[in-house]
């Protein structure tokens, strides 16, 4: 109990733990079985997602399944009789045959939900989306795919003793099998905004694993059509990272292409960094951002200059409600002359940069494979190095970040005469 006048503090998310405490002569039914079972289930969750949290562990990937030869027959005219989900009695004729759909699969693999339970795929399994979208949102060609933790009783078993309410001995289910269930929704799933995933309740428990765009009901799902990038990576934290900048790193461009690029003689110019969630305004200060000049040559003769910048978006004159943004531009302030061999140097000190939680953006520049924003001078450049597409999870596109948090993004690129 608290005393007269403490301040009330919020509770912690989490039932009572209370478990059985045996004596002797205690007289034990199924019910208290049932909550010790629970109780060791609910310290199993609590520890699951307070001290690592949730997310997709490992696996679970979408992807498109090949046309089977009996889909879809086509009338003699070329086209299929119906379209997919019309009926004879709708004025259409049913297919002798299986009806094309748009289907995935979804692999092996392991998750843990936001509220601790772990949901294991073993075998994987085929999804035709038609039939799995829910009817009144099929007016739509962007689904999302998730999985949900589910259970269902098996082996019915018939008690040994009669129920002193019963009149006959009925069977029961003697085991609880753990499993999942497969949801697809043509509504945008909302995002996790929680800065704590551990003392607050979640309110959407499904795993969200794709989302597949410009779905032709009638022809099977393309691997460029699967985005995994909604998928939430397991861990107590969503960490922001950058998702694309507006330059090729170690590219060489010519001189007027890098003062486009920096925005030397334009003020619409400059450097651009796209994060992946929202970044406090007030972060965006001097020294944050730092250009530096490697003239070229041969040698000790070459030196080294800062390139003064400032930041032009978010706009720094601007009213304080706009707290946050999604992305900044930084350009040259200065008039400072590029010269043919010479290196810009571009360091973002991401430690600096706080999220909507307060946390630094993880930044470090893993393999240089940031996707390119294409605006400016970049749009007739593109990556010479094919290798790696994909970073280690398998999932991409690339971004920034390790898992740690902070740390330094660091980009470069050359400049030539012609």
């Amino acid at each position: 109990m608290t005393e007269p006048g403490t301040p009330r503090t919020e509770e912690f998310d989490a039932p009572p733990l209370r478990r059985l405490r045996y004596f002797h002569g205690q007289m034990l039914g199924a019910r208290d079985f049932q909550r010790e079972q629970e109780y060791h289930r609910e310290k199993s969750r609590l520890r699951m997602r307070c001290l690592l949290g949730y997310g997709v562990v490992c696996g679970l990937h979408v992807e498109p399944v090949p046309r089977d030869e009996d889909d879809c027959p086509p009338d003699d005219d070329g086209e299929e009789s119906t379209r997919p989900g019309e009926s004879a009695e709708e004025g259409g004729t049913e297919p002798e045959r299986t009806r094309r759909r748009a289907k995935v699969r979804i692999t092996p693999g392991l998750a843990v939900d936001c509220e601790g339970n772990e949901v294991v795929v073993r075998g994987g399994c085929v999804i035709d989306l038609w039939k799995a979208l829910p009817p009144h949102e099929r007016d739509t060609d962007t689904v999302w795919v998730g999985i949900e933790y589910a259970e269902r009783p098996v082996e019915p078993t018939r008690a040994v003793y009669n129920d002193a309410c019963a009149d006959t001995s009925d069977c029961e289910f003697g085991w609880t099998e753990e499993c999942y269930t497969v949801r697809v929704t043509g509504c945008e799933p909302p995002v996790d905004e929680r800065c704590d995933t551990c003392c607050s309740a979640c309110e959407h428990t499904v795993l969200w694993l794709a989302r597949i765009d410009r779905v032709d009901w009638c022809e099977p799902v393309r691997r460029d059509q699967i985005h995994m990038n909604v998928r939430r990576p397991f861990g107590r934290h969503l960490p922001t990272v950058i998702t694309g900048i507006n330059w090729i790193h170690g590219h060489t461009y010519t001189i007027d292409e890098a003062k486009d690029l920096l925005g030397t003689q334009n003020e619409d110019g400059g450097l651009v960094v796209r994060f992946s969630a929202d970044v406090r305004s007030d972060t965006l200060r001097p020294g944050v951002v730092e250009l530096q000049v490697i003239e070229g040559g041969s040698g000790r003769n070459a030196s080294t200059w800062y390139m003064g910048g400032a930041f032009t978006e978010p706009d720094p004159d601007a009213d304080e409600c706009d707290e946050f943004t999604r992305e900044f531009r930084y350009r040259q302030i200065t008039r400072e002359t590029l010269q043919d061999g010479d290196r810009v140097l571009i360091t973002v000190r991401a430690a600096f940069l706080l999220d909507r939680c307060c946390r630094p953006v993880d930044g470090t520049h893993v393999g240089g494979r940031v996707p390119v924003i294409h605006t400016g001078a970049t749009l007739s450049a593109a990556h010479g190095d094919e290798c790696c597409d994909l970073p280690p999870s398998g999932i991409g596109p690339w971004t920034s970040g390790t898992g740690a948090g902070g740390d330094v993004f660091e980009s470069w690129f050359f400049v030539k005469e012609r």
